[in-house]
């Protein structure tokens, strides 16, 4: 996926962490597991939602990527 496939939350985002505007981290795999598990455990986001989340984050802890 390309950034400019991206919602618009996302691009500016990118934008800003670019522009030094936010801190860049170099352990993207960890950052996302993170986040994609605190959207999985929200009791109050629907169900299809947190299962989307679950799935990314298991795909991506079973990948052969490790974070530096």
């Amino acid at each position: 996926m390309k950034v400019y496939e991206c919602c618009e939350l996302v691009r500016m985002t990118y934008a800003q962490i670019g522009g030094g505007e936010l801190g860049y981290i170099p352990n993207a795999i960890h950052c996302a597991v993170l986040a994609l598990n605190d959207i999985a455990a929200n009791e109050t986001l629907p169900q299809d939602m947190r299962e989307k989340a679950a799935f990314a984050a298991a795909n991506l802890l079973m990948s052969d990527h490790e974070d530096a």
